[in-house]
């Protein structure tokens, strides 16, 4: 059985979004900074296709996530913001094609958008997480979204944070880490590596449910 994972790009300032999120602007004023190491240098690649626009980090850090991962847990908002006829693509264009359970009080049919197929879970956390480790097998589950991750951590059922740290000061958006209503837990420091304006950090929690 695979692991549970978080993986997200984040400000010094502990945000993954910048001021005035929304469906138009979905990574709020000047939030493009916090992705800019995932974006390849135009002066430096000019070569045509999809893959041009992502930088060798991206592709570095990425590349085994395509092939470990089996399924995604999000929830409505992050839906919302990339539903679209073209489903839930990379910034260069590569499609997401693993299966996304998307959280929500919403009774809806699945669909499938692009090359990425959503199954909406009314049901809570729980259901969302069963329903995506049959999907996945023996492979990696991902969450996405601050809320959704920070769900997953207060039930305990997180097993691994991947941090992208960009060193810039956003001042406001939303917070990866806020409100999370626990008592302290360890977590184990697996690594990290700083590349050109990003520092990849990966920790595993440690131990049982050991908060209140």
């Amino acid at each position: 059985m695979g692991f549970v994972a978080l993986d997200k790009s984040m400000s010094l300032d502990g945000y993954i979004t910048g001021p005035n999120p929304g469906p138009v602007n979905p990574l709020g004023d000047g939030g493009d900074r916090i992705f800019a190491w995932m974006m390849a240098d135009p002066v430096a690649n000019d070569a045509p296709g999809d893959q041009s626009m992502l930088s060798e980090a991206w592709e570095e850090m990425y590349t085994d996530t395509f092939q470990t991962t089996g399924a995604v847990i999000m929830g409505k908002r992050m839906f919302e913001m990339i539903d679209g006829p073209d489903g839930w693509v990379a910034p260069g264009g590569i499609p997401f094609t693993w299966p996304v359970f998307v959280l929500t009080h919403e009774v809806r049919a699945p669909v499938t958008r692009g090359k990425t197929p959503f199954t909406f879970v009314n049901d809570g956390i729980e259901r969302a997480l069963a329903q995506a480790r049959a999907a996945a097998g023996d492979k990696n589950i991902g969450v996405a979204g601050a809320n959704v991750g920070q769900q997953f951590i207060r039930a305990g059922l997180l097993d691994e944070i991947d941090i992208h740290l960009v060193p810039v000061f956003l001042g406001g958006g939303v917070r990866l880490f806020d409100d999370l209503g626990v008592s302290p837990r360890a977590l184990e420091f697996l690594g990290g590596r700083q590349v050109a304006g990003v520092t990849h950090l990966r920790f595993r929690f440690t131990g049982g449910r050991d908060f209140a």
